[in-house]
């Protein structure tokens, strides 16, 4: 069983990943300053750390530091609100295993995380795939046919669960929780709001309202119906 430590000093969030982590089965601690994390991860007695760049006493980005210079090998995930492409890389190249922006879906999380985890090599698809629709996880950017369709981070990780979940009906509870995560309002029509928006960007027949329930991606285009040849 692994077990993952989690930097974050919003409790909120933190709160979420954990319930979220313990879920899928995994042994999960928090704690909420950059020197508890670094304290805790260099144990050895964790598999994985998910660190906060903007954590009180020391920053993640110290934390980091500290755990390579002493030769501390644990893989670590920074999932931060820091999402320029200097704070990237400064991430990555300073030891970094991978790194995930806020707003953020537990879904990507969760992969993120299991691949870091493996043991074994294995394919984890970097580009998802429905219809003419082409989602690059790695650039964050989208394509439909021939043109590159421009998402907010909310609109790319609807888009996402979607994605991941071609032909399957998704509840407007269940969208909720794993895009808006820790900060959404269960009586919200967010959810409807966010897919006109992927109806206007990627095409209107897209995502198909089931009604009642929700919604589901149509991995392919409608069948038109069949045309009844008459005689003469």
């Amino acid at each position: 069983m692994h077990r993952i430590l989690i930097a974050e000093d919003e409790a909120r969030i933190a709160a979420f990943v954990e319930r979220g982590l313990r879920t899928h089965g995994f042994v999960t601690s928090v704690v909420t300053d950059g020197l508890s994390a670094y304290d805790h991860a260099r144990t050895g007695g964790w598999d994985l750390l998910i660190l906060d760049l903007g954590l009180p006493a020391c920053d993640g980005f110290s934390v980091l530091r500290k755990l390579r210079e002493a030769r501390v090998t644990i893989p670590v995930v920074i999932l931060t609100a820091r999402n320029s492409v200097s704070d990237v890389v400064a991430g990555l190249e300073g030891g970094a295993d991978d790194y995930i922006p806020k707003p953020f879906s537990f879904e990507e999380l969760m992969a993120r995380v299991r691949v870091r985890l493996r043991t074994e090599p294995s394919y984890e698809p970097t580009v998802l795939r429905a219809g003419n629709i082409a989602l690059d996880l790695r650039t964050r950017r989208v394509h439909v046919d021939d043109r590159m369709a421009e998402l907010s981070a909310r609109e790319f990780a609807l888009a996402e669960v979607f994605l991941r979940h071609p032909d399957q009906v998704l509840t407007r509870e269940q969208l909720l929780s794993r895009v808006w995560g820790f900060d959404y309002d269960p009586g919200s029509n967010i959810v409807d709001v966010y897919v006109r928006y992927l109806r206007r960007k990627l095409g209107a027949d897209l995502v198909e309202t089931i009604r009642g329930v929700g919604y589901r991606l149509r991995a392919t285009a409608p069948t038109p119906p069949a045309r009844l040849n008459s005689r003469s």
